[in-house]
């Protein structure tokens, strides 16, 4: 059974589902307008202050390849990308995806973009917006590319001036980490400015979204699993109860009888040295192919996994005498994937009556 992580938000009332969250007792400050972010990853995890390290858009060479599709994202949702909820009637429901963001450009396209097309083609009869909860990533899309695009309290700010009645926020975040907890937080700040709030549940809630998760990278990684390869997806990781998730992946990989398939993290446990371990215990591995386990290719990907510094991964295990492959593609480019954040928002609408 699905659990019920969906805040609901009605008539003014705020309520509760979201209060037992793991973590709220560390909770990190939501991204507001004008404030840095420091603290929070691409993955919707909290890092401790300086640990978010954005980056271009370059690629790296030789064995590193951006994967997924990079033709154009279609015009569906062209005003909220440029932070203009558009002209919503008033009494309307609207539809609010909330990302970390990524100034990886390709990437961003592919994945985010991704989502919030796939959910607009879902959806066709309501608006949808979007939202990024890091102000770095906001402000460094401002200045380097002209492209504004709303913080949280913008986005909502907005969505009331529009007359929006009805919104489901529906978060691209991996899990219910500390940025969740925020946002959730945050949607009380607007108690009575809409009729109906409801809060969508992360990517890895119920038993089905591992399932469907694990069955999604299995298949997408299938060429690789040749009993020689070891196939690695790289978290970020949290030290709030919620990176529980990652053993939790490992444990229904390992169920389904993908043994050659590991699990491991930047900033908890279980760590690369335990993923070293595992590997060397098997002992038959001669490759690795190195992939994130988030939901763009962003900073962590392009440089703690498949960067030519001697502490990435892709050195390390060099170093250990593996061949290494590392493949730059975010979780939001697998259509199954995404096709999970569309069944949460559809579980929101439910909730509003829609």
């Amino acid at each position: 059974m699905r659990k019920q992580l969906t805040a609901v938000f009605m008539a003014g009332v705020l309520g509760a589902a979201c209060v037992a969250m793991a973590g709220c007792g560390q909770e990190a400050s939501p991204a507001k307008a004008g404030t840095e972010a420091v603290g929070v990853t691409e993955t919707g995890d909290t890092t401790k202050a300086g640990d978010v390290m954005e980056g271009g858009d370059t690629t790296k060479a030789g064995d590193v390849k951006e994967g997924g599709d990079t033709t154009e994202a279609a015009d569906i949702l062209e005003s909220a990308k440029n932070g203009d909820g558009g002209d919503a009637a008033k009494g309307s429901t609207a539809i609010l995806v909330v990302s970390f963001g990524t100034s990886y450009n390709e990437n961003r396209k592919v994945t985010i973009e991704a989502i919030e097309e796939a959910v607009g083609r879902e959806f066709g009869d309501y608006e949808v917006r979007r939202a990024f909860t890091s102000q770095i990533i906001i402000d460094k899309l401002k200045e380097r590319d002209g492209l504004e695009i709303d913080n949280v309290e913008e986005a909502l700010d907005r969505a009331v001036e529009d007359g929006v009645a009805n919104l489901v926020v529906q978060p691209t975040h991996l899990m219910d980490g500390y940025e969740y907890t925020d946002l959730a937080n945050e949607l009380k700040d607007y108690e009575g400015k809409f009729s109906k709030v409801v809060l969508g549940e992360p990517l890895l809630s119920g038993d089905e979204d591992f399932d469907k998760v694990v069955k999604a990278i299995v298949e997408k990684t299938a060429e690789y699993d040749d009993g020689k390869t070891a196939i690695c997806f790289m978290g970020h990781g949290t030290e709030a109860d919620s990176n529980r998730v990652y053993p939790r992946m490992q444990e229904t990989l390992r169920a389904a009888g993908h043994e050659n398939y590991f699990i491991g993290t930047v900033e908890a446990e279980p760590a690369l040295e335990d993923v070293m371990a595992a590997l060397k215990e098997k002992g038959s591995y001669k490759r690795v192919v190195l992939e994130p386990l988030m939901v763009v290719a962003g900073d962590h990907a392009n440089n703690d996994m498949a960067g030519d510094e001697e502490d990435s991964w892709k050195s390390i295990l060099e170093k250990e005498g593996y061949e290494v492959e590392c493949v730059l593609e975010g979780l939001g480019q697998i259509p199954a994937v995404r096709d999970i954040y569309v069944e949460h928002v559809q579980a929101a609408m439910e909730q509003l009556g829609e």
